[in-house]
């Protein structure tokens, strides 16, 4: 049994990752914003609860020392899925603003979650790193004709997805004692996006689980979907 931490994890993917990670018999921690929605959602699930805003030095360090505290120090792996799709402005409309938002979540959100937790996954005999990215994070997927990834205009939601990748690639050389990877779920029918993704959201959370429950001698520093691996 590992323990895993899911931020962002009330509702959507990470609710459904944490059921099915849950349902695998792991020790699964809800991390949310809200205390009262983050509560409902552990309960529901038969997990536990720590609260927890990826904007905020002081919540996330708290988080830590609790979950810490419960572990007996050490955590074997962490999920960071929280993230905002920002304005619907069109693109010529986007302001710095807008991106810095989206930014202060989506990128700088994981930056400060893994600093904070660093030390209690290098206390786990495999500890692993799972970044909850997009295919609209990929250059190669969305300069590609005929995807549907092709035909978004999302300036500082896709821009951040690059930087987590990027992100994601430049921890994975650097921590070679963890597998760190990052995902892409699909696109999902899920309250992110108007529940709009023709894909359930038990499909996709499949690759968020498959590769939180990954070995020490797992892949790390890839970049995949459900169906394999994805180019960067």
């Amino acid at each position: 049994m590992s323990s895993i931490l899911i931020t962002g994890a009330n509702k959507g993917l990470g609710r459904e990752a944490a059921r099915q990670l849950r349902g695998l018999g792991h020790d699964v921690w809800v991390g949310a914003r809200d205390a009262d929605r983050g509560r409902e959602a552990a309960d529901a699930l038969g997990a536990r609860f720590v609260q927890l805003d990826v904007t905020d030095d002081a919540t996330v360090a708290r988080a830590a020392e609790e979950v810490g505290a419960v572990t007996g120090g050490s955590l074997d792996v962490l999920v960071n899925n929280a993230g905002i799709p920002g304005t619907a402005r069109p693109t010529p409309e986007v302001t710095a603003a807008d991106v810095e938002e989206v930014f202060a979540v989506n990128v700088l959100g994981p930056v400060r979650v893994l600093h904070a937790f660093l030390p209690l996954l290098r206390r786990s005999s495999a500890g692993v790193v799972v970044n909850v990215s997009s295919g609209l994070g990929s250059h190669a997927v969305t300069s590609e004709p005929g995807r549907v990834e092709s035909s978004f205009q999302a300036p500082a939601y896709t821009s951040s997805k690059a930087a987590l990748n990027m992100l994601t690639s430049q921890w994975a050389a650097a921590l070679p004692d963890l597998r760190v990877n990052c995902v892409d779920p699909g696109y999902t029918a899920t309250e992110f996006n108007g529940n709009s993704g023709p894909q359930t959201v038990e499909e996709g959370a499949e690759v968020i689980v498959r590769m939180a429950t990954v070995g020490i001698d797992g892949p790390t520093g890839t970049y995949s979907d459900r169906h394999g691996p994805l180019d960067w």
